[in-house]
């Protein structure tokens, strides 16, 4: 079975990737950084799907960590056929507020890692003859519109939407694809504005499986640097 690799994948969007994962027939590695019981119940709920599911505890907003991650998932898993970064910390509140730790932090934990991640991932699969990278964005951060309440989350998220275009031309000759799926208005989001959806409603957490799906498949093979907003219209 091929093997797919979730970060952040104890709970939320991370969890529904991985059970949707499962549920497509892959082997599953369950990232999680400090949610250990509840890792172990993704990880249990996979395996009711039918496939293996192993728990991996690692911090990867640390090079050496993150780098360590792949490779135990090589070794214990095989792959990673499929590599979902989810790990991304938001951050709401005051722009005069925002504090220099803050700051480092929403880069390290959703562009930092991203990077660490893709860096040790991609050689494997380019070796393997291909791989799926899908990276969870933010939906309109490719407008540039200024959010002042999340500016540093925003920014990050940009960071993502830039370096996996880069990745997706660099790799596109070894069967690599590298996509974004960015996300709305959840159903789990910090905050809930759904009168400013034009489709009236926040969005469900297998929407965002659903994309993930779709771009790890064979039918999304010729599909690659492009960002997939699941966001019933916001920004629009």
């Amino acid at each position: 079975m091929p093997v797919a690799l979730v970060t952040g994948a104890a709970k939320g969007i991370g969890r529904a990737l991985v059970l949707a994962l499962a549920g497509a027939g892959y082997n599953v590695a369950v990232h999680y950084r400090s949610s250990t019981s509840a890792a172990h119940e993704t990880a249990s709920q996979a395996r009711a799907r039918g496939v293996r599911a192993e728990t991996f505890r690692a911090d990867v907003t640390r090079p050496d960590e993150a780098e360590a991650l792949i490779r135990q998932v090589h070794e214990t898993l095989g792959g990673p056929d499929v590599l979902v970064n989810n790990v991304g910390n938001l951050h709401y509140g005051p722009l005069p507020e925002l504090g220099v730790e803050t700051w480092l932090e929403m880069f390290d934990s959703n562009l930092h890692s991203t990077f660490y991640l893709c860096r040790a991932a991609l050689p494997l699969m380019q070796r393997a003859g291909g791989g799926r990278v899908v990276n969870i964005g933010f939906a309109g951060a490719e407008l540039l519109k200024a959010r002042p309440n999340i500016a540093a989350y925003s920014i990050a998220k940009t960071g993502v939407l830039l370096y996996s275009k880069a990745l997706a031309k660099t790799y596109a000759g070894d069967g690599v694809t590298v996509n974004v799926v960015s996300p709305g208005v959840m159903e789990n989001s910090v905050t809930q504005p759904a009168t400013k959806i034009p489709l009236g409603r926040t969005g469900r957490l297998d929407e965002i499986s659903t994309a993930v799906l779709y771009l790890v498949s064979d039918e999304a093979a010729y599909v690659t640097g492009a960002t997939l907003e699941v966001a019933g219209g916001w920004n629009l």
